[in-house]
């Protein structure tokens, strides 16, 4: 696609993710209400809006989105699997730089059923004989996943352990995001002594059902300058989404589980914001599994394929190493209600890259990145610009 005009981030929100008795409606108003409080902003300021969720019923972005005011302004209903969120975003970046809009607003916003993903996208609701069979079941996505890890394991050598470190990581990493569904930390013999799910992966190592919302502002530079938001808006560099190839597939269980998006995306937006991944700080991706948060380490070619395993071994992956990856905790520790974890992403980079993430804070911080990623399949990549001191 060709670039259009530069499009700025003025406001993000976000709620707690949790299993929560509020709502999509009511938890999408209060992560609404808080990025337009940080643009500074009117609802009506708002030319559009895109709604991201994965469950539920057919406008529900509507419902969403009138909790903020009824203007009568285009709203669209998306749903890319676990990367709708960050769909609605990518929509919305380009409707901006196409000179369409001025201003607009993504939405994110899931309520989960509890149990395997499958159910949760074929519409299943299970009484209690049938959820006690299902639990014996292996899930889809923990097989995919899994079986990704595995072949990495038979490949370069990976262990179990290198995995688990991750998860370790991430939950240590949320104990300061009280945003994040779990705030606990946990050591590597309690992840790799949690149940097991499907191998290499145990329970610690696979990301909870949550409810949540989160929402992100999109501006263009004449907006930001108007309202004098040009010292607080964060730059996209650039951002993309990708979709499968056939020639993915033929990487086997890792190609299954999207490394040629990742791959295709990350090289697109280094390339037309003209960074290298050295330049970046602090990256936000999509760590559904332990295992493919180590794979998106090669995808989104921070190492040469295979190296994956000398980030985490040498530390390289958290605060004091070369990047920060998953401040806020990341799916495995902060939640992952479909919906709603694009645009959770990017509120952690915009807080990261302005300075407003408190104890989780990325020294230096100027470069950000988010990897969202979409089973079926969908992959998006932003690159992130703080604004200038």
């Amino acid at each position: 696609m060709k670039k259009g005009r530069d499009v700025y981030i003025v406001g993000v929100g976000m709620t707690k993710f949790e299993r929560s008795e509020k709502g999509f409606p009511q938890l999408a108003k209060e992560a609404g209400e808080e990025a337009l409080k940080m643009a500074g902003i009117k609802y009506n300021a708002v030319e559009q809006a895109y709604c991201g969720y994965v469950t539920g019923m057919s406008t529900s972005g509507q419902r969403a989105v009138y909790g903020l005011g009824m203007t009568g302004i285009p709203v669209y209903n998306v749903n890319n699997n676990c990367s709708s969120g960050s769909t609605a975003m990518y929509l919305g970046y380009q409707a901006v730089s196409a000179g369409i809009n001025e201003c607009v607003l993504a939405l994110g916003f899931e309520k989960m059923e509890k149990g395997p993903l499958e159910n949760t996208l074929q519409g299943k609701k299970l009484n209690e004989e049938e959820r006690a069979e299902q639990k014996k079941k292996v899930p889809m996505t923990a097989r995919i996943f899994g079986d990704a890890g595995r072949a990495h394991m038979k490949e370069y050598g990976t262990t179990k352990e290198d995995f688990a470190k991750i998860s370790v990581k991430n939950h240590n990493h949320s104990v300061n995001n009280p945003r994040s569904q779990y705030q606990d930390p946990c050591t590597l013999q309690e992840v790799l002594e949690s149940r097991e799910v499907y191998d290499p992966l145990t329970l610690l190592q696979c990301c909870p059902t949550s409810d949540g919302s989160a929402a992100v502002i999109l501006a263009s530079e004449e907006f930001v300058k108007k309202n004098n938001l040009l010292g607080s808006a964060v730059k996209i560099r650039s951002m993309t989404m990708t979709t499968d190839k056939m020639e993915d597939f033929a990487l086997g269980p890792i190609g299954m589980a999207g490394y040629g998006m990742t791959k295709a995306a990350s090289k697109h937006v280094y390339e037309e914001a003209g960074v290298a991944p050295t330049d970046i700080q602090v990256i936000e991706l999509h760590d559904c599994f332990s295992t493919n948060e180590l794979l998106s380490y090669e995808g989104l070619e921070l190492v040469e394929q295979g190296e994956a395993v000398k980030l985490v071994r040498d530390g390289a992956n958290t605060y004091g190493g070369q990047w920060v990856i998953n401040p806020s905790g990341g799916l495995l520790s902060k939640g992952h209600p479909m919906g709603a974890t694009g645009l959770a992403q990017a509120s952690e980079i915009v807080w990261q890259l302005t300075g407003q993430a408190d104890k989780r804070q990325v020294e230096g911080a100027r470069l950000g990145l988010t990897h969202n990623l979409g089973l079926g399949g969908a992959c998006v990549v932003g690159i992130y610009e703080g604004p200038s001191s």
